[in-house]
């Protein structure tokens, strides 16, 4: 197989050059067309490929040392547009499942978000977008979620254009690209691009602020008993350590109202109290808290707040300012769809410089967010591809998927709330959850109903046992099919009144 099939910078021979160069001009023509993006009003033909040396056995063309020394990060978000991965400007497979989707949305544009959450047609399309299986019904999105076939393939094409002279491809023309995905993000995010690392998970970057800030013994840190276990393992290790203080507050499962959250975080508070480090959303109930209240108060009082948004990003839409936060940390291959490996550190931008970076940075990188970057190798392949799960995610639109989300969920929801023996953990209200909810079946073991489930009849659900409560952890996401969610509501209701086969 000739290397020049893969396409990419690295290209074979100079007639083939010329015909990519022409070719990424057609895509960039067509994406003008559909309603993504606006790519940024530079023209393509700005990318600079070197012409070959001038010697008869010259094989090899790329882009030239020189232009890419000169390229300023502005100028690479100028090549590629806003979140807009270079894949998709490259491959005709992947420019072809992004008209897909933007023919699709374009079908429900006239549509309110609710309505087109109950357009089954058009949510067809979405569920076609992946590759996963239907031998299984994979009710446990909350952990990772497949990608789409659009990712999949970006994926797969930078990782060949990274696996050619690999020292030069992956530093000097990959890595630096990854500032439009540096762009993409800040603007879903809604904040500084200067203001967002690129991160391997959530817990990553609640692990940067966690362990990168400083406090003196006696410091109190205030969260719930229903935060994420690794971050509380990292606290609890500074405690040892250190000697600060953990201090851990209950909340109702589920609240009455999200006021009864924001009471408990104000009333844990004490002269003492330097950090407060809540869930956007509660991973094991899919509990939405009340953000920006606890924010405020926290400032109020001169105490800093970091958001766990491992669950919220890319679920439900929001933006920075929503939030009011000092920091937040997410993953983006939970709802993102991004490939697996990917997440976001949101810093403040005038608490960059007094927050260590958890492996060693220069110096003179104290104000520069990309401290936190510095990790040592790693593939840019996957960096790069999270450009086309934000063009996917951006494609369907984040009110859009919201309200989707939130129908599957009230879909089964609302099915099992007046069996006998069922209730939930999680609040039906609007503004209190919306893909993730938590089920039980009173005088059952959730494990048990788990394994079960699985075993006979290929669902794959999430038992959660906690001290304060018990159950099972459901998430859908957009490429679930009400028929998956018919079944699994159906077994849960023979169980409910039968009982678990022996």
């Amino acid at each position: 197989m000739h290397q020049h099939q893969h396409g990419g910078f690295f290209l074979r021979h100079p007639s083939f050059a010329c015909h990519a160069v022409a070719k990424r001009r057609r895509v960039l023509r067509h994406f003008h067309s559909f309603a993504l993006k606006p790519l940024a009003s530079a023209p393509f033909s700005h990318l600079d490929f070197g012409a070959p040396p001038n010697h008869a056995n010259s094989h090899l063309v790329t882009i030239s040392n020189s232009a890419l020394r000169e390229r300023t990060r502005r100028d690479f978000l100028l090549l590629a547009g806003k979140s807009l991965g270079l894949a998709a400007l490259s491959s005709a497979t992947v420019a072809s499942l992004l008209k897909t989707v933007a023919a699709a949305t374009q079908s429900v544009a006239h549509l309110t978000a609710e309505q087109a959450a109950m357009d089954e047609d058009y949510w067809a399309i979405i569920q076609n977008s992946f590759t996963v299986t239907r031998g299984i019904i994979n009710l446990n999105n909350g952990g990772v979620s497949p990608s789409p076939r659009i990712v999949t393939e970006a994926l797969v094409r930078y990782t060949w254009e990274q696996e050619d002279a690999t020292a030069y491809t992956m530093w000097q023309i990959l890595e630096p690209q990854s500032e439009t995905i540096r762009t993409g993000l800040a603007e879903l995010f809604g904040c500084d691009r200067e203001e967002i690392a690129i991160t391997r998970n959530a817990s990553e970057s609640l692990e940067i602020l966690l362990m990168g800030m400083d406090f003196k013994p006696g410091d109190e840190i205030l969260t719930t008993t229903q935060d994420y276990p690794r971050m509380l393992t990292t606290l609890r290790q500074r405690e040892r350590r250190e000697g600060l203080q953990l201090k851990l507050i209950q909340i109702p499962i589920p609240p009455k109202n999200r006021d009864q959250i924001s009471a408990a975080f104000e009333k844990g508070i004490t002269s003492r109290t330097r950090l407060i480090l809540i869930s956007h959303q509660i991973n094991i109930t899919g509990q939405i808290t009340p953000v920006k209240a606890v924010c405020e108060v926290a400032r109020a009082k001169g105490i800093e707040t970091i958001v766990d948004g491992a669950h919220s990003f890319a679920q439900f839409d929001f933006k920075q300012k929503d939030l009011g936060c000092d920091y937040f940390g997410t993953s983006l291959h939970k709802w993102l769809h991004a490939p697996k490996g990917t997440g976001l550190l949101y810093v403040k931008r005038d608490k960059i410089e007094k927050l260590w970076p958890l492996m060693a940075a220069e110096s003179k990188q104290a104000s520069d967010i990309r401290k936190f970057e510095e990790i040592g190798t790693h593939s840019a392949a996957i960096k790069l591809a999270i450009g086309e799960a934000l063009l996917f995610h951006n494609g369907i639109g984040g009110k859009r998927k919201e309200a989707r989300l939130r129908y599957l969920s009230r879909y089964w929801m609302n099915r099992l709330k007046d069996v006998p023996k069922i209730r939930f953990n999680t609040s039906f209200e609007p503004n209190q959850s919306c893909a993730i909810a938590n089920v039980h079946i009173d005088g059952t073991n959730p494990e048990a109903i788990g394994k079960y489930l699985f075993d006979k009849h290929h669902i794959f659900v999430t038992p959660i046992i906690h001290e304060e409560f018990q159950g099972l952890r459901i998430t859908p996401n957009v490429y679930t099919t009400l028929g998956e969610l018919d079944r699994f509501c159906e077994q849960m209701e023979l169980i409910a009144r039968k009982g678990l086969p022996s």
